[in-house]
């Protein structure tokens, strides 16, 4: 089954001083279907990693994806349409285009599993089809 990927959980991975850095390698280890990451996270990754990890981290990342490790998608013309109705219907959130990227993308592969540490915007936000995320890993915790 597929799993969106957030920046917070691959920048953790990557930062050995991070405590979760485990937990996220066991998550994304344990996975068998594919690890999609949309493309504005991608770019968020990419600059934390080198703001907060170092070159060297910022490098592995590149070829983590140069590698085929985790799949990058762009979102498509018509699905911006949906990130401008999800802008407006959750305004009081100020979510960026890194997130609601995220909600779509799981739209698009019919998932509500993603990997983030940001609850505050991903309890509140919800699958296009309804229901609830699933945010890994802290939903395997309580369960």
């Amino acid at each position: 089954m597929t799993l969106i990927l957030d920046a917070g959980p691959l920048v953790a991975m990557a930062d050995r001083r991070d405590p979760r850095q485990a937990e996220v390698e066991q998550l994304l280890g344990a996975e068998d279907g594919a690890l999609v990451i949309p493309a504005p996270v991608s770019a968020e990754i990419d600059h934390l990693l080198g703001s907060r990890v170092g070159r060297q981290a910022r490098r592995a990342f590149l070829g983590d994806l140069a590698e085929g490790r985790f799949r990058v998608e762009c979102l498509e013309p018509p699905e911006y349409a949906t990130v401008v109705e999800l802008a407006r219907r959750y305004a009081d959130l100020d979510v960026g285009l890194a997130d609601l990227s995220v909600v779509v993308l799981a739209s698009r592969f019919g998932t509500a599993r993603i990997a983030t540490f940001d609850e505050r915007h991903f309890r509140a936000l919800r699958p296009i089809a309804g229901g609830a995320f699933t945010l890994l890993p802290r939903d395997l915790q309580a369960s």
